[in-house]
């Protein structure tokens, strides 16, 4: 079984969080996600995150902080997810792996059908 870790961004911009929707044909297509991606072997978490923001959105980010980290099994792989807080400080929000972005208010994650491995953080970050 694939093990594989995680950097997810937890990108806020006046007051709302980034999200994008897994592209058709990807693993977990459909669900909604915090963007991020495989952090490779010697980077940091924050190296990787910066890094995959620039990617696949094209934007920059202060420096960011970790928030929350946890594992989850699915039946082919386990995840190793670390979410990362920080802020938009340059480029606008363009969709390059994701079939769709938005900025939604943190109160409203729950209106968004995330993959299961988001659980325990969408908790975390709703129940404040």
């Amino acid at each position: 079984m694939a093990y594989v870790p995680v950097a997810i961004g937890l990108v806020m911009h006046q007051g709302r969080i980034l999200i994008g929707r897994r592209a058709a044909g990807s693993h977990l297509a459909g669900f909604w996600e915090f963007p991020g991606g495989k952090r490779r072997a010697g980077e940091s978490w924050e190296n990787c995150l910066r890094r995959e923001l620039k990617e696949e959105l094209g934007i920059s980010v202060d420096a960011p902080v970790r928030f929350w980290e946890g594992r989850h099994a699915y039946r082919d792989r386990t995840v190793w997810l670390v979410a990362l807080r920080c802020r938009l400080v340059r480029g606008q929000a363009r969709p390059r792996a994701s079939s769709e972005i938005r900025w939604v208010r943190p109160a409203d994650l729950g209106d968004y059908a995330f993959p299961p491995a988001n659980e325990r953080l969408l908790y975390r970050l709703t129940s404040r």
